[in-house]
This record gives structure tokens, sequence and C-alpha cells, in this order.
């Protein structure tokens, strides 16, 4: 169950630097992510399924269960 992983993930802007601890999804990947500072609309790098995959400090709730993702 999803009880004992993090559900919370820091996103860094690759653009600004900007970080802000966000709510992650349970079931679903987020694709795009809009920076609140500098308004830069993140997407995932090749070979990251979500925004927080390849921003976040914390993968999202799929990869942390060793799921495929979305």
């Amino acid at each position: 169950m999803l009880k004992s992983k993090k559900l919370k993930s820091e996103i860094t802007c690759p653009n600004c630097g900007h970080k802000k601890e966000e709510d992650m999804p349970k079931d679903a990947c987020q694709f795009f992510y809009e920076c609140e500072n500098c308004k830069n609309v993140l997407r995932p790098l090749e070979g990251d399924c979500c925004v927080y995959c390849s921003f976040g400090t914390v993968a999202c709730p799929s990869i942390q269960e060793k799921k495929d993702c979305c």
C-alpha cells in the first residue's frame, strides 16, 4: 500500500531554480507542471514517466512501488 510510500516531492524548476513541495497523485502520472515563479511548463525528461521522476526529490508512487508507470 502507499501508506509507506512518500506522497510529497519537492520540484525544482530547471529554468529558474524555484523549489516547491507538492503532493503527488497516488494513481496517475503528472506529465506537465507549471513553475509558479517563471511560468515555465515542465515536461518529463526522456526516459522518465512524469515530472516528479525528472525534477522532484522523490520519485512518483508507481516507481516507488516498482510498477510500470502510466
